[in-house]
């Protein structure tokens, strides 16, 4: 079993920035990818980015440039910057760790991009 907490969530102006972190606990050795997904209003959950223990990453073209995932192995964290942030990036963003193809999720943290 993989624990996940997520913090950092919040109200942010368009143009603004935020850090998301995720921390792991439990079958950590087992993890091997970690990312982050979202969920916007009356929209399906979709990738945002992803980043393996070795650490290759990826995101998805809508926050290419934009997003950055890193992790901290030290800490068994995983980090989301977000940098311009827009309205359509509204949504619930969930944490999730691969373990042996499951998906072990986090409880979600709300992020609002508005003026």
């Amino acid at each position: 079993q993989v624990q996940l907490v997520e913090s950092g969530g919040g109200l942010v102006q368009p143009g603004g920035s935020l850090r998301l972190s995720c921390a792991a606990s439990g079958s950590i050795f087992s993890i091997s990818a970690m990312g982050w997904y979202r969920q916007g209003p009356g929209k399906q959950r979709e990738l945002v980015a992803v980043i393996t223990s070795g650490g290759t990453s990826n995101s998805a073209n809508a926050v290419k440039g934009r997003f950055t995932i890193s992790r901290d192995n030290a800490k068994n964290t995983v980090y989301l910057q977000m940098n311009s942030l827009k309205p359509e990036d509204t949504a619930v963003y969930y944490c999730y760790a691969d373990s042996h193809g499951v998906h072990f999720w986090g409880q979600g943290t709300q992020v609002t991009v508005s003026s």
